[in-house]
């Protein structure tokens, strides 16, 4: 049996700032090779700061009806990155703006 190192997070429905604190609250958690999948109705702008200046990577993708995926993971953890990205992959990507 195989064992994911998915979390999934929904959290397309809560006012601001639920979003922020339990994502944030959630990643901490994240041992080696786990990642977060967050589900949010639009592009969380505010976390990404965070997430660098504590050591997480991320990815963003939008998927069906405007809503996005973040995909988290500690910096330098080659496996969840992986893991990751094979998921991400089949969407497509958020454009990042500068």
């Amino acid at each position: 049996m195989s064992q994911t190192h998915e979390h999934i997070l929904d959290v397309s429905t809560l006012a601001a700032p639920e979003p922020l604190l339990l994502t944030l609250a959630a990643v901490e958690k994240l041992q080696q090779g786990e990642f977060l999948r967050m589900h949010h109705r639009m592009q969380p702008c505010h976390l990404y700061a965070e997430l660098e200046r504590r050591g997480y990577a991320h990815d963003t993708r939008r998927i069906q009806g405007g809503f996005c995926q973040v995909f988290i993971w500690r910096r330098h953890d080659a496996l969840a990155e992986t893991s990751a990205m094979q998921i991400a992959k089949s969407m497509t990507a958020w454009p990042m703006s500068a």
